[in-house]
């Protein structure tokens, strides 16, 4: 496992107030019973920590009965938008791992998933499984997938990556280590890739949050029967005590600038770890049950979004 070295580490302790609105747009969450957001936590991104006990085991920041809602593989027609309305009547937050060539075809929804206030990372160029490639390719199908996904949303991404298929071969942990990417897997696999009824995603979420008690979620905006599933499964989420956490990056991802001259040809006509404590590299910065102790700096939030206290 690479672990970060402590002298590249820095230890935060400022806690800010809650981001309390909703998708919406209303400035206030209308929902009486909505799960909102617990706690934002900004990610110290350098070295390209790993993130989620399936396969690394470094770092946990999470508490008892907290989960991260996380969404790979769009965005995508219809089913995305689903997802988001679902989220919005929840007034709670998600990151999506997007996928450079789905950004490319649909901006405009990606594009809506940022100005929700969600985190958008990245999920390589096309869903190709990295442990097959090597050298040049696998340099460009990571490099290609940042920045498809910047110059779709207009602005950079959040410095998250998820590998597709889980798939993490040492030569591309050690170039996104090298590029200051933090890499995510999971702690629940809600398997709604091959399982095809909403009350079926359900259960295997739930069944698997009750007996791990708290985890990041993976599940995917792509599939029908996620986006169906997510109005119920937020709202057993918030009948049975969890608390919803969402993830920021301490600064956004730096594409290259010969892969974004390279891609803005072909978007022409499309509307534009280890050993240190978990506290050195993740910070709470804003929590629901803390008044404002200052304002946010501009560097955690994407360009063109703002955090209301």
């Amino acid at each position: 496992m690479r672990r970060l070295p402590a002298t590249a580490l820095a230890v935060f302790l400022s806690l800010l107030s809650a981001e309390t609105a909703s998708a919406q747009g209303a400035g206030k969450c209308l929902n009486e019973n909505a799960l909102g957001v617990a706690r934002t936590v900004e990610i110290d991104t350098t070295g390209g920590p790993g993130f989620g006990m399936e396969q690394y085991k470094a770092y946990d920041f999470l508490n008892l009965k907290e989960v991260v809602l996380t969404f790979d593989d769009g965005p995508w027609p219809h089913n995305t938008r689903a997802v988001l309305e679902a989220l919005a009547k929840h007034c709670t937050k998600a990151t999506f791992f997007s996928i450079g060539k789905h950004a490319m075809w649909h901006p405009e929804i990606l594009k809506e998933v940022a100005a929700a206030g969600h985190t958008v990372g990245t999920h390589t160029w096309s869903h190709a499984n990295m442990a097959k490639l090597k050298g040049e390719k696998l340099t460009a199908e990571l490099e290609r997938g940042f920045s498809a996904v910047k110059i779709a949303l207009g602005q950079p991404p959040h410095s998250f990556f998820r590998f597709p298929f889980l798939k993490d071969p040492k030569e591309a942990m050690e170039y996104l280590g090298k590029r200051n990417i933090a890499v995510f897997s999971h702690d629940l696999d809600s398997f709604d890739f091959k399982i095809k009824k909403p009350e079926e995603v359900i259960k295997s979420v739930m069944t698997k949050l009750d007996k791990k008690g708290k985890g990041i979620i993976l599940m995917h905006d792509l599939q029908t029967a996620t986006a169906t599933a997510l109005p119920e499964l937020l709202d057993r989420l918030k009948a049975e005590g969890y608390k919803v956490v969402h993830m920021r990056s301490k600064a956004p991802l730096e594409t290259l600038p010969e892969y974004d001259e390279a891609l803005k040809g072909e978007m022409k006509g499309v509307a534009v770890s280890g050993g240190a404590p978990v506290s050195s590299i993740v910070r709470t910065i804003e929590t629901d049950d803390a008044p404002p102790t200052g304002d946010l700096p501009a560097k955690s939030a994407l360009p063109g979004t703002s955090v209301k206290q």
